[in-house]
């Protein structure tokens, strides 16, 4: 299973990954935090991207993909992350290390974590 930054999913459902990024996602099934869903909508309302979270289109999509929660084992695990980012990326890359899943992201700053289970 694989672990997908809000950036990687949007571009995953407009069609737009690379192809680095479309022959990893093909390799396993995909997750996401419960955040992301969060910042996606956000990112909607705020005209940042363009994808219509109240369609029935977007909820089959997301029926279709693992969603982890945000607990407490995941929010303890953000103390041990060994980069800053914003909370919502602390989240995602703290559920990738307490569920061991590898995390599939362009940030550069979590790019260079040497405990957050990554894909390059």
């Amino acid at each position: 299973m694989l672990n997908l930054d809000t950036h990687i999913l949007i571009k995953a459902l407009d069609g737009t990954l690379t192809k680095k990024e479309k022959n990893i996602l093909s390799l396993d099934d995909w997750s996401i935090s419960a955040i992301v869903i969060w910042e996606i909508t956000k990112l909607a309302q705020l005209g940042k991207i363009d994808l219509d979270v109240t369609s029935p289109e977007f909820a089959l999509a997301l029926s279709k993909i693992h969603i982890w929660p945000i607990d407490l084992n995941v929010c303890r695990a953000t103390l041990q992350l060994d980069f800053k980012g914003d909370p919502a990326d602390e989240i995602i890359a703290a559920t990738s290390l307490v569920h061991n899943v590898p995390l599939v992201t362009r940030d550069r700053s979590i790019k260079k974590s040497k405990i957050v289970p990554l894909i390059k």
